[in-house]
């Protein structure tokens, strides 16, 4: 199939650090590639893809302090999308809402992912509009607050096999924290988790602004006041392997409707167990007994961690095995793209081998040439 795969960019794919987006287009992305699919990747210029990368942007948003709104680049590079629509069997869309209006003519080639929370009140009125949208979902839960929503699937999260090496026997003798320094991911309570289990907890997170005063004035003066706590900082993909492998356990303590929970996978990779509260797609993750324990409070949680001795690291890997390798998501969403262009006979152009994107006359209007611009510009690249 020739597949569109059009991501934030917000971040590269795969990201450097944190995202957990980008991480899973990419995943999915290399995984199509490797099965023979013809695929475009629509994202950042310094993502890194075997795929066609269509340039939609110099550097990846959150790291280009020129960047004030990210809003334009995303409509500029659906002014590419739009140019080159006629070249793909389906468009797979990461990017949330955005994309609704331009897609109408030709949704039935569309499907679009949706990575984020779905229980706020705007979203409602939103979907009743754009009825015809194909919708993904990342869990069960997630679409439960959408019922009116075109939902044409679940598929969870998927990992490549070889990425996170099991790891029998930790050597760090501690739980861990992983993600973002933000209230609905509970910090706080991984705190007092650990501390109440009297272990050491190592925090591995990244703070954006919107979280700055949360982190300064209750989770700093936490990790400082707590000498069993260790901040740090957002780790790359290399270290993550190490920080997961050699924790006792993880920590996710959520106090959100969580749509997934990418980290909680990439622990039982590594033989990891997990220790998450009940909330959003935990129960659906984490095999209670097996792969971790679900628990509802910080005493129940601090309790766990006395009982990971009965849980087998063989048996979490084992697990990640089963469910959430990066072959059984993408068997998953190319079940889900055939069934969707087999619905209506599509016309295309044909194919030619020698094609190639070119930049589009908007573009060139922007930016002048490849590269001129550190912030603007959509370029793309056969």
């Amino acid at each position: 199939m020739r597949i569109a795969q059009i991501a934030p960019l917000y971040e590269s794919v795969p990201p450097r650090f944190y995202g957990g987006t980008e991480r899973v287009v990419s995943y999915l992305t290399e995984e199509l590639v490797r099965q023979g699919h013809e695929v475009t990747l629509f994202a950042s210029a310094d993502s890194r893809t075997s795929a066609r990368l269509v340039r939609c942007c110099d550097v990846a948003l959150r790291l280009n302090p020129i960047v004030r709104d990210p809003v334009p680049y995303h409509v500029m590079m659906l002014e590419e999308v739009q140019r080159l629509k006629d070249d793909f069997d389906i468009l797979h869309f990461h990017i949330d809402y955005l994309h609704a209006p331009l897609v109408r003519d030709f949704a039935h080639r569309t499907v679009t992912t949706h990575h984020g929370r779905l229980d706020l009140p705007d979203i409602i009125p939103f979907y009743g509009m754009f009825r015809e949208l194909p919708l993904v979902a990342i869990s069960d839960d997630q679409r439960r607050y959408l019922h009116q929503g075109n939902w044409v699937g679940t598929v969870h999260h998927g990992i490549p096999c070889d990425l996170l090496a099991f790891e029998p026997k930790p050597r760090g003798g501690y739980l861990a924290f992983l993600g973002r320094i933000s209230p609905e991911k509970g910090p706080d309570r991984a705190i007092e988790i650990a501390t109440r289990a009297g272990m050491q907890l190592k925090i591995a997170a990244k703070v954006d602004r919107v979280d700055d005063a949360y982190w300064n004035e209750k989770i700093r003066p936490m990790v400082t006041l707590h000498p069993n706590v260790e901040f740090i900082g957002e780790i790359n993909e290399h270290d993550k392997a190490r920080f997961l492998g050699d924790a006792a356990a993880l920590l996710f303590p959520v106090d959100w409707p969580e749509p997934f929970g990418l980290v909680m996978i990439e622990a039982m990779a590594c033989g990891t167990p997990v220790i998450a509260f009940r909330r959003g797609s935990v129960p659906e993750i984490v095999e209670d007994g097996t792969s971790g324990f679900v628990v509802d409070t910080a005493g129940e949680a601090a309790a766990a961690v006395e009982r990971l001795a009965s849980l087998d690291r063989a048996n979490v890997r084992a697990a990640f095995e089963r469910r959430f390798t990066v072959e059984r998501m993408t068997h998953d969403y190319l079940k889900i793209y055939r069934e969707l262009t087999s619905v209506v006979a599509l016309t295309r152009r044909p194919h030619r081998a020698d094609h190639k994107l070119k930049p589009s006359p908007m573009a060139r209007a922007v930016t002048g040439a490849p590269g001129e611009a550190v912030a603007q510009g959509i370029w793309s690249s056969a």
